[in-house]
């Protein structure tokens, strides 16, 4: 009788646990990956949205939440450009999960547009 001895099944069984695990830990990164970039994209999205909006552009407020995401939060920052008088750097910050991960938006406008 021909077969195969309890070492080689062994040595074989364990290159496959370790392919197996390889291919398992490298699916769950990359699935994090992709929830990662989805949230950034949503947030991203959303800034661009409340940034185009031009009713948010004659508001005063400095924070608030998303009606559509209430899971994020804006915070704006308006502050004179030096080197060109009538325009204003615009930063709008949207945080998510608690403040621990936040995207920021840059924006240029004149002074009168936000009146």
């Amino acid at each position: 009788m021909r077969g195969f001895t309890l070492l080689e099944v062994m040595i074989a069984l364990a290159i496959a646990a370790g392919v197996l695990l390889t291919v398992i830990s490298s699916l769950n990164y990359n699935l994090a990956l992709v929830s990662s970039d989805a949230e950034e994209t949503t947030a991203v999205l959303a800034g661009r949205a409340k940034l185009d909006d031009p009713e948010f552009a004659k508001t005063q407020d400095t924070e608030g939440t998303f009606k559509e995401h209430p899971e994020l939060k804006w915070g704006r920052e308006i502050t004179p450009v030096p080197d060109l008088p009538g325009l204003n750097r615009i930063v709008l910050t949207v945080s998510w999960d608690d403040g621990k991960k936040k995207v920021s938006l840059v924006q240029y406008a004149a002074k009168n547009a936000q009146q």
